[in-house]
């Protein structure tokens, strides 16, 4: 029994003696999410990769209140349960991208996992400690992207006490992926099976400066990958009523640590070029500017990722059992606007300007239906040789939500998305994805 492990069993203990406190009961919240995802990769050079999947996950959340005292402690569970519906024979890949697979390459039938996390609050700071974070920061973003999410194990501490001031810090052990029963250690996308590394540490804080002024520092390291620092700048400029510009600032400057380079600990750089191959050094800027004036939303932006090599982010994907067999940790988001629905655009040398529009139909009288169409184009990515011509890939994608906002199916929310992916030296992608989500909640 590993100590984060011992620490929830002892505390759960605990509070089973305080269950019967006020706020404890009385604050408790619980909900059952349900989630039908038919997904379509369509590689457009052959069927070998050609993946069409359709899957039923469920999530039952639990969280309790706190008791009463100077401290307070609870409780929160979460269950995860996805159902094979149906995949067509060659239809699943055998990477465990969107759903587990048995052993002969064929899609599992079913795969769950359980979770909890203790927690405790003391004025206005709150500790968590277990397996069932979903940390959303910008050094960290937990993915949910497919039919389950992803989730991580150790303890994280968020404290309010300074007006204005939000901190965070904690330490990661373990993440369990949006397609996997089992947890395991941490790593990027590597060269070859990556080794795990059970310690990423973080340290940050939100100062809100103005009510529309905005500034972050982050700082992360996952042991004997990389070292990264965040800069971010967010501003709210008020033109009138139903009219604002946003300016949204990002800046990471990431670099090697420990083993980083060795046999194992080799960060592949998006398969992209590297001064010195298998190890972290990159910086990223991100610059984007909205414009929303009623229903109407304009994005614009540019983005530019260093010459040294690529942007680098927690990444489970190439971790591997006993046998070699993929864990089915794949899944990883990052926080920049170029993380979208097929690629994202961070490999070393890589220029991109991007730009969306999104228009809210409750303008029109029809609340709950947004659309969007967007559009990236990165440029001057270097050759993973690092000579030759510069690279060059785009991507296109459109969405439409719907959320049913009165009724009997009030919350039932409809997500179409497709995706356009080309780029030199890459296999083209089209994709698609229907979703539908529903959230029950009963206490």
């Amino acid at each position: 029994m590993n100590k984060s492990t011992l620490a929830l069993a002892v505390a759960v203990g605990v509070l089973a003696q305080q269950a019967g406190a006020a706020g404890f009961i009385e604050d408790s919240k619980a909900s059952v999410s349900s989630r039908t995802m038919y997904y379509n990769a369509d590689t457009r050079e052959g069927t070998a990769n050609d993946q069409r999947e359709t899957a039923q996950g469920f999530k039952f959340d639990y969280l309790s209140g706190f008791t009463q005292g100077v401290v307070g402690f609870g409780f929160d569970a979460q269950a995860l349960v996805g159902i094979h519906l149906d995949g067509g024979r060659g239809h699943h890949p055998n990477n465990n991208s969107f759903f587990p697979s048995d052993t002969d390459g064929s899609a599992s039938d079913s795969f769950s996992r359980v979770a909890g996390n203790v927690k405790a609050r003391f004025s206005k700071t709150e500790a968590h400690l277990g397996g069932a974070l979903q940390p959303n920061m910008p050094i960290l973003v937990a993915n949910d992207s497919r039919l389950l999410p992803q989730t991580f194990e150790g303890g994280t501490i968020t404290s309010k006490e300074i007006d204005n001031f939000t901190f965070n810090l904690g330490q990661l052990e373990h993440a369990a992926g949006r397609a996997s029963s089992n947890s395991t250690g941490l790593a990027v996308s590597t060269i070859g099976n990556a080794k795990e590394s059970n310690q990423f540490r973080y340290a940050g804080a939100d100062w809100k400066v103005t009510k529309d002024l905005t500034l972050q520092y982050y700082h992360a390291n996952l042991e004997d990958y990389y070292k990264q620092n965040f800069f971010g700048l967010v501003h709210v400029f008020p033109i009138s009523n139903n009219q604002s510009f946003k300016t949204d600032l990002r800046y990471f400057d990431s670099s090697s640590d420990g083993k980083n380079g060795d046999a194992g600990y080799r960060f592949n750089n998006n398969n992209g070029y590297a001064k010195t191959p298998g190890e972290v050094d990159n910086t990223t800027w991100s610059a984007m500017f909205t414009y929303t004036l009623g229903g109407n939303a304009f994005l614009v932006g540019h983005q530019r990722v260093s010459d040294d090599g690529g942007f680098v982010y927690l990444n489970q994907g190439n971790v591997v059992d006993g046998n070699g067999r993929n864990e089915g940790a794949a899944g990883a988001s990052f926080y920049l606007f170029t993380d979208s629905m097929i690629n994202g655009f961070v490999r070393a040398g890589e220029n991109t300007t991007f730009g969306q529009y999104t228009y809210d139909f409750a303008s029109l009288g029809v609340p709950g239906l947004k659309a969007s169409a967007s559009y990236l184009r990165g440029e001057n990515i270097k050759a993973s040789n690092g000579v030759g011509k510069d690279l060059t890939e785009w991507e296109r994608d459109l969405r439409v939500d719907y959320v049913i906002q009165a009724g009997a199916l009030k919350g039932f929310g409809t997500t179409l998305r497709h995706g356009t992916y080309r780029g030199d030296n890459i296999t083209a992608q089209d994709q698609t994805r229907l979703i539908f989500n529903y959230t029950y909640s009963f206490m």
